[in-house]
């Protein structure tokens, strides 16, 4: 029989776990600096359990607490019990959640060459990052390979905006141009001004899709690189999409041409 998991109660805001858990959900990047992760409510606990993913500490509201699933508090070794007002104090939610789980943070994570990737060039707003993650996810992207400027891509918000899409892909932060050269499958990106239309165009699989600065868009080195130039046609006569509209169009097609080509 495993052992039950400890138990600790606080009700001190000065408690040297509450000062850490309070930078990990209110600061968008010391998760870089403690090695570890604070996902807020049970969606994404249970989203990280159900991809085997271990909490090293389930944490609970006092008044949640009694009643809360086994499951949820056997998962970790180590149980907190925060006060309700300590929960509330930490959240970065409008309304604070009843639980959560901090997790182990992997700062050495290296590109795994040959699978299908999506790169992130500077992307900044943190829900359009988020959005591009379960996009990835859904249409069978298995890799994200974050650049330098890109939004901390395990933030709260974008924790938030990926519901969940993390724990279902291998990801790369802080990475360079050269590590995109280490990917080893063709590089495609997207221009709103050149390229073939993606209705109309072959696309490889596995590959690499590059999606640019919402200003910007993708930068020049990558440019270089890109074996496929690709546009979408927007006959309603926008300038442009947003980056993660754009995303989803094109993770999409190559999901469904990769589809195609299997049937």
């Amino acid at each position: 029989m495993a052992p039950r998991p400890q138990v600790t109660e606080i009700h001190s805001r000065d408690n040297a776990f509450v000062k850490e858990l309070r930078r990990l959900s209110q600061d968008s990047t010391a998760y870089r600096k403690q090695g570890q992760v604070w996902l807020e409510g049970d969606h994404l606990c249970r989203a990280a359990l159900a991809r085997g993913l271990a909490p090293k500490i389930a944490v609970f509201s006092e008044s949640f607490w009694p009643q809360a699933p086994a499951e949820w508090a056997q998962a970790a070794s180590k149980i907190i019990v925060l006060a309700d007002s300590l929960f509330a104090e930490i959240s970065s939610l409008e309304s604070p959640a009843r639980m959560g789980y901090v997790m182990g943070w992997d700062a050495a994570a290296q590109v795994k060459p040959g699978i299908a990737t999506v790169v992130l060039d500077r992307v900044q707003d943190a829900g359009n990052v988020g959005s591009i993650l379960r996009s990835a996810a859904a249409f069978g992207f298995g890799q994200i390979v974050a650049l330098k400027g890109t939004a901390a891509i395990w933030s709260q918000k974008v924790l938030r905006a990926g519901m969940g899409a993390h724990f279902g892909l291998h990801m790369v932060e802080a990475a360079s141009v050269d590590d995109v050269q280490t990917l080893q499958v063709p590089l495609v990106v997207t221009s709103s001004h050149q390229g073939t239309l993606i209705h109309e165009a072959s696309l490889p699989w596995p590959c690499a899709w590059a999606m640019g600065h919402e200003g910007q868009g993708v930068g020049e080195a990558l440019m270089q690189m890109a074996e496929h130039r690709i546009s979408i046609a927007q006959p309603g006569g926008e300038e442009s999409l947003n980056v993660a509209a754009a995303a989803a169009i094109c993770l999409h097609a190559s999901s469904v041409s990769m589809l195609a080509r299997r049937g």
